[in-house]
């Protein structure tokens, strides 16, 4: 069944072509035909001027902005024979796996070279499974600090010369200047460079193109599970502390690939955890106040998941024109008019609602909520232990009523 996402074009069927550093000199006699024989080629500007002159053949590099531009540019090329020049394999970060989605597999075939990836291991001796794979090309470095445990690997697909300094400066800020850097620069050409040093010393000019290994080293900041510490934030105290936010996560239940709403974010940190749960998870974060927006951005870049989206606005009118959430966190504002009427609008099958109130009106609207839809309503009270002159007693925090809904059939 095709895909109903994605773009209406009349595709050209393209062969993805992966080839190693070396580029043409690297390809066997059959590869070589195959894109001389080409009626169009499309690639970066350094694999197109690798390969010899073909007569009549157009060579096309990869537009700038590359998503809205290519569909275009592949309807413009017709009924042709299409190779596009990758490096390594196609799919691991690379054009691959966007051609794919605009057409779909069957309108591209894959021939895969090595990838960068497995050079790099063999090169440090590291197994598949031993390390993490973060890409970085186009994308923040401070993606890296999502990873942050003692003694994990990571390969990390770099963007230019300048990403791996971006690395170091940011591993050493979060207390990770003890970790050991790798720059492998040109692998698999004969000019490969292999530079090594610690981020907290690292001032290396390093080959545009290169892929960093971190050894990490640091203090243990906290797990992957909800329920960061709530000093891991910066805030206000418009924070939904730790434990309400390990009970509120274990209800929205995060799953790759899903899209959560989180409405009247604070602090952000139950958008900032879902998406700590797994890199393909997203969050839409919607806060009325621009300070507050702005410290859920600095939050979500501390904690590694800088994609976090922010709108700044008031629900229910800056729900408009999100992406379709699998899950809704309310955690202020349930109580202004059509908030709880757009969630509820908005939430798919399948999807979760998990709604916090302090106050006795918020608590007769999900008291309400529940008597008309179903689902958990729940009250949470939860007490601390804190100094009472020079003995300790119990020190209770406000009593927060939740209630959990998930739509199903």
């Amino acid at each position: 069944m095709p895909d109903q996402n994605r773009p209406v074009v009349s595709p050209p069927r393209v062969t993805v072509l992966g080839v190693t550093a070396r580029g043409w000199q690297d390809l066997p006699a059959h590869l070589r035909h195959l894109v001389i024989g080409a009626d169009a080629v499309l690639g970066g500007r350094r694999h197109l001027d690798s390969l010899p002159e073909a007569a009549g053949q157009r060579r096309v590099v990869w537009p700038t902005p590359l998503r809205e531009r290519l569909p275009g540019l592949l309807t413009d090329l017709g009924d042709v024979s299409v190779v596009a020049l990758a490096s390594g394999d196609p799919l691991v970060s690379g054009i691959g796996s966007t051609l794919v989605e605009l057409l779909g597999t069957e309108n591209v075939d894959i021939i895969p070279a090595i990838s960068s990836l497995a050079l790099a291991r063999a090169e440090l001796g590291w197994s598949a499974e031993s390390c993490a794979v973060v890409s970085l090309v186009g994308r923040s470095p401070a993606l890296v600090l999502r990873e942050l445990a003692p003694g994990r690997r990571v390969l990390l697909l770099s963007s230019d010369e300048n990403t791996p300094q971006q690395v170091a400066d940011l591993l050493t800020q979060a207390g990770y200047g003890a970790s050991r850097l790798y720059v492998l620069g040109n692998l698999g050409t004969d000019d490969m460079a292999r530079i090594e040093g610690t981020a907290a010393a690292w001032s290396h000019t390093v080959p545009r193109l290169n892929i960093i290994a971190a050894e990490l080293a640091g203090p243990r900041l906290g797990g992957w599970v909800a329920g960061l510490p709530d000093s891991a934030y910066e805030h206000d105290g418009q924070l939904t502390k730790r434990d309400l936010r390990a009970s509120a996560l274990a209800r929205l239940a995060p799953a790759p690939g899903e899209h959560l709403w989180d409405v009247g974010a604070g602090a952000g940190s139950i958008g900032i955890e879902w998406m700590r749960a797994h890199p393909t998870c997203s969050a839409t974060a919607v806060e009325a106040d621009p300070e507050r927006a702005a410290r859920i951005v600095r939050n979500a870049a501390t904690l590694g998941v800088p994609g976090l989206r922010v709108v700044t606005g008031a629900a229910p009118e800056a729900l408009r024109d999100l992406p379709p959430p699998s899950a809704i966190f309310v955690g202020g504002g349930a109580t202004a008019p059509g908030v709880m009427d757009r969630c509820l609008e908005a939430l798919p099958m399948a999807g979760r609602l998990v709604v916090h109130g302090v106050t006795f009106e918020t608590e007769r609207l999900l008291a309400d909520l529940h008597s008309e839809h179903g689902g958990e309503l729940t009250r949470i009270a939860v007490e601390s232990a804190a100094p009472i002159g020079s003995y300790t007693g119990w020190k209770p925090s406000r009593t927060v009523t939740q209630w959990a809904f998930t739509r199903d059939a």
